[in-house]
């Protein structure tokens, strides 16, 4: 399985930016997709996940009510919408796919390379 991310860029605090990460290589089928992030000099940390369905959907606390999370499983394709960026959200992008619920990387089956995204004026 390839997961592979685009979309990262430099944006203006208060501005937007969505991501898309796409699988290739197999339908992940009941997979649970997610987004973490890596800022540099700190450990890699939940975004937000989606289940199959899209019916479940979760967000880590510093992002709820600015990012969305949605998928499209017929283009095995999931989105990260971001809003009302800040400049703490500066870091490295990364897609993750994983068999059940979880907000650890320790238990991701598949990860993308990643895509940076800077915020900053």
């Amino acid at each position: 399985v390839q997961l592979v991310e685009s979309g990262g860029g430099l944006v203006q605090p208060g501005g937007s930016l969505r991501l898309s990460c796409t699988a290739s290589g197999r339908t992940l089928h009941n997979y649970v997709m997610g987004w973490f992030r890596q800022a540099p000099g700190k450990e890699r940390e939940f975004v937000a996940a989606i289940s199959w369905s899209g019916a479940a959907r979760s967000y880590a606390g510093s992002v709820k009510g600015r990012f969305t999370i949605s998928r499209d499983n017929a283009e095995n394709t999931v989105l990260l919408q971001m809003n009302s960026l800040k400049p703490e959200d500066t870091a490295v992008y990364y897609c993750s796919a994983a068999r059940g619920a979880t907000t650890s990387p320790l238990s991701i089956d598949y990860w993308g390379k990643g895509t940076l995204v800077t915020v900053s004026s």
